[in-house]
């Protein structure tokens, strides 16, 4: 993103360099993960059991296990780093077609997405981009206690009908 909404906001009258541009950088965020998928298979649960605990490793595998396809498509599309869900695949045994399909379709998305924006919007889409920037870590800290609020909810209401029961 860094590197791809400059350029492509320089190149917004060209629909010919903008697919280009979108084109590439799906083509290597994809790649880029392939590396850290490849790594993560690798190295990955040495290095996850060293540095952190191995329940949390269990618990990442579990997840990739429960939700894969459509996870990393999540993720890939999401603004968090694609590289490191690309590694914890890759630990977790996550299968490599389903992985680069998730990959080409979410982070081609995402970036066919900001072109779009970008094209047709041009300034304001740039200026929503640097609001949004500025404004990330206060966005983050409400998204986390969205889903602490939420998942305290469930949980009780969860425990709420176990004791009726």
């Amino acid at each position: 993103d860094v590197m791809f909404l400059p350029m492509a906001y320089e190149e917004r009258n060209s629909t010919s360099m903008l697919l280009w541009l979108w084109f590439i950088v799906t083509f290597a965020s994809v790649l880029g993960a392939i590396v850290g998928h490849t790594l993560g298979k690798v190295y990955g649960t040495k290095l996850l059991d060293r540095f952190g605990k191995p329940q949390h490793r269990e618990r990442l595998e579990s997840l990739f296990e429960r939700y894969g396809t459509w996870g990393m498509f999540i993720a890939a599309v999401s603004p968090l780093p694609y590289k490191v869900f690309g590694w914890i695949a890759g630990a977790s045994d996550m299968k490599l077609q389903p992985f680069i399909l998730a990959g080409i379709f979410g982070r081609g998305l995402r970036f066919g997405l900001e072109a779009m924006l970008i094209y047709f919007y041009g300034d304001a889409a740039m200026n929503a981009v640097a609001w949004l920037l500025d404004h990330e870590i206060i966005m983050a800290v409400v998204l986390i206690a969205i889903l602490g609020i939420a998942y305290w909810w469930l949980t009780s209401k969860k425990l709420q009908q176990t004791e009726i029961v």
